[in-house]
C-alpha cells in the first residue's frame, strides 16, 4: 500500500475505532480539578488533590494504589512521538523509526508517527501497560514532530492521522486521553481527545489556542516554568486554565493557584 493510502485508510479505521469505543471511557478529568504533576523523582503522594500525572514506567503500583485508595485519579505519562533510550521496551523500536535528535534532551529522537504500521503495536502495548497498572487515564507527549525539525519530512496529515489513531486505540480501552502541546491541530483534534496538556501557554502568549477545549468544558492542565504565580494565576483564572508553577526538573515541588 502507498503511503498515502495507508495514511488515509488509517484515519478511516481510527475514526470508526473512536466512534465504536469513546462511549466506554466513564471518566474524564473536570474543569478545575486540583491536581499534581511529577514525572521525577520519589512521588510525593500526600498532596491533597483529585488528579496525579505521573510517569507509566517509573511509578510503583504501590503509588498508584496508594492514590486510588485516597480515590486519587491517575493519569499516566509516556512518549508518543519520541524515542527515549532509557526506556524498558527500547528493543522494541527499530531503527527506520528514528529521526533527528531533540535539542537540550539526550538520548531522545523524533519517531516516524508516519508508520504507525510499525510504531502502534508498541504505542498500544504501552496503553495495555496503562491498563495493567490501573491508569485511570493518558497523558501523551510529543505529539507534534510534523512541527519541528525531526529528520522524517513528517507532515501535518501524517502526524493528524497518528494522533487520532492514538486517541482511538486510548477509549478502546476505556481511556480519556490528553492532547499534550500541539496547539496547531486542535481544530481537527478537539473531539478525539478528552482534555489537554500544555507547557508555557502563558509564556508565549498561546493560551487563547486553547479556548475551544475551554468552551466544551473540557479540562486544561497547564504548567508554566517561570513567572510570578500571583500573575499567572489571575490569567489562568480569566483563561479558564487549571495552572501550575513548576520546575523544569517535574519533581514534586509545585505551587498552585488557591
Amino acid at each position: 500500500m502507498k503511503r498515502a493510502s495507508r495514511i488515509v485508510a488509517l484515519v478511516i479505521l481510527s475514526l470508526s475505532m473512536t466512534l465504536s469505543a469513546a462511549a466506554d471511557v466513564t471518566w474524564r478529568p473536570a474543569p478545575g480539578s486540583t491536581w499534581q504533576i511529577q514525572l521525577q523523582g520519589n512521588i510525593d503522594s500526600s498532596i491533597d488533590v483529585s488528579v496525579y500525572i505521573i510517569d507509566l514506567f517509573d511509578a510503583p503500583q504501590s503509588v498508584i494504589d496508594a492514590l486510588h485508595a485516597r480515590e486519587v485519579k491517575v493519569i499516566c505519562y509516556f512518549s508518543g512521538g519520541t524515542f527515549e533510550d532509557w526506556r524498558s521496551d527500547v528493543g522494541l523500536f527499530p531503527q527506520t523509526l528514528k529521526g533527528k535528535a531533540l535539542d537540550e534532551w539526550p538520548g531522545e529522537v523524533w519517531l516516524d508517527v508516519a508508520r504507525i504500521d510499525l510504531l502502534g503495536p508498541i504505542m498500544a502495548a504501552r496503553m495495555d501497560l496503562a491498563k495493567q497498572k490501573n491508569c485511570d487515564g493518558l497523558d501523551v507527549d510529543n505529539l507534534d514532530g510534523y512541527a519541528n525539525d525531526n529528520g522524517l519530512g513528517l507532515t501535518y496529515a501524517a502526524q493528524l492521522a497518528y494522533n487520532k489513531w492514538l486517541a482511538a486505540a486510548a477509549h478502546e480501552r476505556g481511556l480519556p486521553i490528553g492532547l499534550k502541546n500541539n496547539l496547531n491541530q486542535i481544530a481537527d483534534l478537539l473531539h478525539d481527545f478528552d482534555f489537554a496538556v500544555n507547557e508555557q501557554c502563558q509564556e508565549y502568549q498561546e493560551c487563547a489556542l486553547l479556548s475551544p477545549f475551554v468552551a466544551e468544558r473540557k479540562a486544561v492542565f497547564g504548567i508554566e516554568y517561570s513567572g510570578r504565580l500571583s500573575t499567572i494565576c489571575a490569567n489562568a483564572r480569566a483563561l479558564g486554565i487549571d495552572v501550575l508553577r513548576k520546575r523544569l526538573d517535574l519533581k514534586a515541588w509545585r505551587r498552585a493557584c488557591i
